[in-house]
């Protein structure tokens, strides 16, 4: 299985990414510079957590529409799972390919720590390898992750199964129905602000990201 770990500038936690692919078997994950990106032949991409472009403008705003996106979503319209990790959520919501908005945090402050969280779909390309309405631990580490979106939209949203992940208790940014996660109608495009690379190992605290890969391995198998 071949995946495509795309690099903005700014990306880091691209290598993070890299180092919990290589551990799991028969994954072939390979790091690739957003506008050299042209090959669909992917497996599956994944867009990393960090600072695109020094997320000048709006986070996520300039990488959108990088070269990469044409890509991005030549694999997405054929179902091949594609993942974006808290900078990646803002680029594949600013690309359009997920809906709604994701704003600064109400403290308006950056915030990093581990949080509590519910799988509240296993029926994604990033979540089927989770048990029903699992309780998992996460760190997230951003400014901009409050997810926001209209009474319509929230609705579609419930009704599609298309909440991934919620706060499971503590809301520390003030984001929407303490939504943290969604995905497309089909369910291969999965944006989630908590970072499942930096919970992938014992060393560093938990292993429940772990899981997020290894449900995409499963999805394509």
């Amino acid at each position: 299985m071949k995946v495509a770990i795309i690099q903005f500038p700014g990306s880091n936690c691209d290598k993070d990414t890299l180092h919990v692919l290589s551990s799991i078997p028969k994954v072939n994950a390979t790091l690739i510079w957003h506008n050299e990106f042209d090959d669909d032949s992917f497996d599956a991409a994944i867009l990393p957590g960090g600072f695109s472009f020094g997320d000048h403008l709006r986070a996520g705003a300039i990488a959108a529409h990088s070269s990469a996106m044409q890509t991005i979503r030549q694999m997405a319209a054929t179902g091949k799972p594609i993942l974006g990790i808290c900078n990646g959520f803002q680029i594949l919501i600013e690309a359009g390919l997920l809906p709604g908005a994701l704003l600064r945090n109400a403290s308006l402050r950056f915030v990093c720590k581990w949080t509590n969280l519910n799988v509240e779909s296993t029926d994604t390309a990033f979540t089927c390898n989770f048990e029903g309405s699992a309780r998992v631990r996460m760190p997230i580490a951003h400014n901009e992750g409050r997810f926001f979106s209209d009474d319509t939209l929230l609705t579609t949203l419930e009704k599609n199964k298309q909440i991934v992940m919620r706060y499971s208790d503590e809301n520390p940014t003030g984001t929407l129905d303490d939504i943290v996660a969604i995905s497309n109608v089909d369910a291969n495009v999965v944006g989630m602000m908590p970072h499942p690379e930096r919970a992938s190992s014992s060393f560093l605290g938990g292993t429940d990201g772990l899981k997020v890969f290894q449900s995409m391995v499963e999805w394509v198998q």
